[in-house]
């Protein structure tokens, strides 16, 4: 049975769960009270950050126009343009034995592709959930369902793995950005 969180709760990973090595990060969403007249499309993306909080580089960035990190540690599994059908809309592989030396923490979020423009924001949005997989078992470990409490957000940190004592702990954290991916990417040093 997975650990369901509330937002802010901090659980260990690794330490529950010895020989834990690869991860499957997995993001949902449904759309609710919309009919603007464009898709809804939704990305998942993760940041590879070092001790500062902040990229080591631009490659530290895994989305959809570069979908695997350098290390081979972080794999995005495609872009979802509609986020239509059951289960996971996106996915991010993690393999936590390949993760550099320096990375400290991997944030992972969501945001609204062309949000501005298409008038769109995650008040939008509903039943969104990030879960963590024991990718090898298909083991669900990790839920953290964020509830409704975005309205003018066009971008959400959902969560991050880091690192603490030698093992891997997750945050569930839901913390939603206006500005969408150029703000995200700003505040955790990409340059856009």
């Amino acid at each position: 049975m997975a650990i369901s969180l509330q937002k802010g709760q901090k659980v260990d990973l690794t330490k529950g769960n010895p020989g834990l090595k690869k991860i499957l990060i997995g993001l949902g969403w449904d759309v609710n009270k919309y009919d603007g007249g464009y898709d809804f499309d939704l990305d998942a993306a993760a940041f590879l950050l070092g001790e500062n909080g902040k990229v080591t580089s631009d490659a530290d960035f895994v989305f959809y126009n570069n979908l695997k990190h350098s290390s081979g540690s972080v794999e995005h599994l495609g872009d979802n343009l509609t986020g239509e059908g059951e289960g996971d809309d996106e996915e991010i592989k993690v393999d936590l034995s390949k993760v550099p030396a320096n990375i400290e923490k991997i944030e992972f979020t969501v945001t609204i592709y062309d949000a501005e423009k298409r008038k769109q924001t995650f008040g939008h949005v509903e039943n969104a959930y990030i879960r963590v997989v024991d990718d090898e078992s298909g083991k669900e470990l990790i839920r953290y369902d964020l509830g409704e409490d975005f309205s003018i957000e066009t971008a959400v940190v959902v969560g991050e793995i880091y690192r603490h004592k030698g093992e891997w702990k997750f945050n569930a954290i839901g913390s939603g950005f206006s500005g969408g991916l150029a703000a995200l990417g700003k505040n955790f040093g990409v340059n856009v």
